[in-house]
């Protein structure tokens, strides 16, 4: 998991061709006016989920694993908070959807991290990387957010 802002990602990460599309595309267009939903970027080796959203708050967050994609979730406008523990941490409370990508559970307060983004800041998970989305920093906000799926 990596964590900064649009600006500085080329330096910390060791870039694909794939992962070098996602941070072009964030970075090569209005992305405000994108509408919501999915934007192609080279079929689904990589492509965008446009969102808009109200953060929510919760003392048990719901937490989500992938396992053919790298998550890079970019916040656009508005903050929120993102719960990040190791995959191996989650307890599975919904079998992993493979035509989705993904599989849902929970993982012990005392063994996640918060991470607080704000607008123009980013977040690189792996498939080793649980994570918990949308968590409002305090009451409940609006946010945009754009999350670039990069196949592995």
């Amino acid at each position: 998991m990596i964590v900064t802002d649009l600006d500085h990602i080329d330096h910390q990460v060791l870039m694909t061709p794939s992962l070098r599309k996602a941070f072009d595309f964030l970075r090569g267009r209005d992305i405000h006016a994108l509408p919501d939903g999915r934007v192609d970027i080279d079929g689904d080796r990589v492509f965008a989920l446009v969102q808009r959203y109200e953060t929510v708050w919760t003392e048990a967050p719901k937490f989500e694993c992938h396992r053919k994609y790298i998550d890079v979730q970019f916040i656009a406008s508005g903050e929120e908070i993102i719960g990040w523990a190791t995959s191996e941490t989650m307890k599975i409370a919904e079998d992993y959807d493979e035509k989705k990508d993904i599989c849902f559970g929970t993982v012990a307060a005392a063994k996640w991290t918060s991470v607080h983004l704000h607008a123009g800041q980013l977040m690189v998970l792996w498939p080793e990387d649980a994570h918990a989305p949308k968590l409002a920093t305090g009451e409940p906000s609006s946010v945009m957010k754009i999350v670039v799926k990069v196949a592995v």
